[in-house]
């Protein structure tokens, strides 16, 4: 076989994406990208307005979307929404792990509930969901790629009460590189992406608590969810197709390594 030269591509044209978080945020972006690059789109999220308002851009930017309402932390609704996603747009080959909340408390003042909703919603919800798109994909036998959203948190603890955050995250890591190897053998690809402080709705409510931590950081700023097109586009592209398993950070050395 021979490839050419360069062997890069980010066309994504009959691809369905299922992007988690979709409503706002980072999560917004990553499906305006994929939707930009071609594929089919599955927008979900709690707030079906927005996903709606969503779906109508990307349609008359000429891309295709679905918007599922999703609650991550009900189990049946994350078996079914793949269902739907596959009925609406066709089956899902590309999964963005996006949706995630952080935790503001010091890990002996954090109650049970709020403890359970964090490791629910950042860790149990992007096992259970690549589990049923694999699931499905190892049916139909087709390839695919998984891309987890993890953080810069999982690496260093910022402080300000985000031990379990930070935990959470560091799962997500290894989440990625076990079931990358558990897949290996069907073509599923399954990837992370750590990003640090970017701006976001969520940065915006802990600058409203704490201040402006992005002066704090060696270049004083934050990303622009656009800095992280690049590398979610190779993950979810052919181009990375011999690379699974593995991470990158996109933090603007924000972090201790």
């Amino acid at each position: 076989m021979t490839l050419p030269k360069p062997n890069f591509s980010i066309d994504l044209t009959g691809q369905t994406a299922l992007v988690t978080g979709a409503s706002s945020g980072l999560g917004k972006r990553f499906a305006q990208v994929l939707a930009a690059a071609g594929a089919k789109v599955a927008l979900t999220a709690r707030r079906l307005d927005r996903l709606e308002a969503l779906a109508e851009e990307i349609r008359a930017a000429g891309g295709q979307a679905a918007p599922l309402q999703l609650d991550v932390t009900d189990a049946a609704q994350l078996k079914s929404v793949v269902v739907e996603a596959e009925q609406a747009l066709g089956p899902v080959t590309i999964l963005v792990n996006n949706a995630g909340i952080p935790d503001a408390a010091r890990a002996v003042k954090m109650p049970v509930e709020l403890i359970d909703r964090v490791l629910d919603t950042n860790v149990r919800a992007p096992y259970i969901l690549s589990c049923e798109v694999a699931r499905r994909l190892i049916e139909l036998k087709l390839p695919g790629r998984i891309v987890n959203i993890s953080s810069a948190a999982a690496f260093d603890y910022g402080g300000n009460g985000a031990a379990l955050y930070s935990i959470s995250k560091a799962a997500v890591i290894r989440m990625t590189e076990a079931l990358a190897i558990e897949w290996r053998t069907f073509g599923i690809n399954v990837n992370a992406i750590a990003p640090g402080a970017f701006s976001s709705e969520m940065m915006d409510g802990m600058i409203e608590r704490v201040g402006d931590i992005s002066q704090h950081f060696p270049r004083k700023r934050l990303g622009d969810p656009a800095q992280l097109d690049s590398t979610l586009l190779y993950f979810c592209s052919p181009s990375s197709d011999f690379v699974t398993g593995t991470y990158v950070r996109v933090d603007d050395a924000q972090h201790n390594r």
